[in-house]
């Protein structure tokens, strides 16, 4: 029998009981929510049985959700079964204060350098990982570029022209434009 979302959902039921919650299956893909303290012992189970096999970490990574006050981060598996190609994904939530989740590089040796990139743009503090350091930002970067604790833009920035972007207002009778910018008075007078 092919291995199917709903026998994947009753086995992990069966193990966890109601701690797993928000099943879902977007585009097919079976997506649940697990507490962060359960996070091993669910991946342990997928990879360990015989018939659910989960055995490729395919993707982790995070999300803030800043308005999720007391889980703020959340920490996203994606896993494939290779042998029955089936792909699952579950997520678990943090505190922003406490952003602590256990390390997932015992069981899958991709997870090394996903939890290190984690890190270093969410800060998720990944416990019992071998070398958590930042790998693309630099070690005296004192935030997380990836939270959404920052403007998208500099507002203090004098060399952005805001007409370059399409934000110079609606056109009015006078203020012209050109390919190049605006049309200064002394344009508009050669061209009658």
């Amino acid at each position: 029998m092919a291995l199917s979302n709903e026998i994947i959902k009753d086995k992990l039921t069966e193990k966890f009981g109601d701690q797993l919650i928000n099943w879902e299956e977007p585009y097919g893909m079976l997506t649940f929510t697990a507490p962060k303290e359960l996070n091993l012992k669910i991946l342990q189970f997928l990879f360990d049985d015989n018939e659910l096999r989960f055995r490729f970490l395919t993707d982790l990574a995070a999300i803030h959700y800043p308005h999720r006050k007391g889980e703020e981060l959340a920490v996203v598996y994606h896993l494939h079964n290779l042998v029955d190609n089936v792909r699952i994904r579950f997520k678990v939530f943090t505190d922003i204060n406490k952003p602590d989740v256990f390390s997932a590089t015992a069981l899958y040796a991709a997870a090394n350098w996903m939890e290190r990139e984690t890190y270093d743009f969410y800060g998720v503090n990944f416990i019992g990982h071998p070398n958590l350091i930042r790998v693309q930002n630099v070690e005296e970067m004192e935030y997380f570029p990836q939270r959404k604790e920052y403007p998208l833009e500099d507002q203090s920035r004098i060399d952005k022209d805001d007409e370059m972007f399409g934000r110079g207002g609606p056109f009015v009778p006078g203020n012209e434009r050109s390919a190049y910018g605006t049309i200064s008075d002394e344009e508009k007078q050669t061209l009658n």
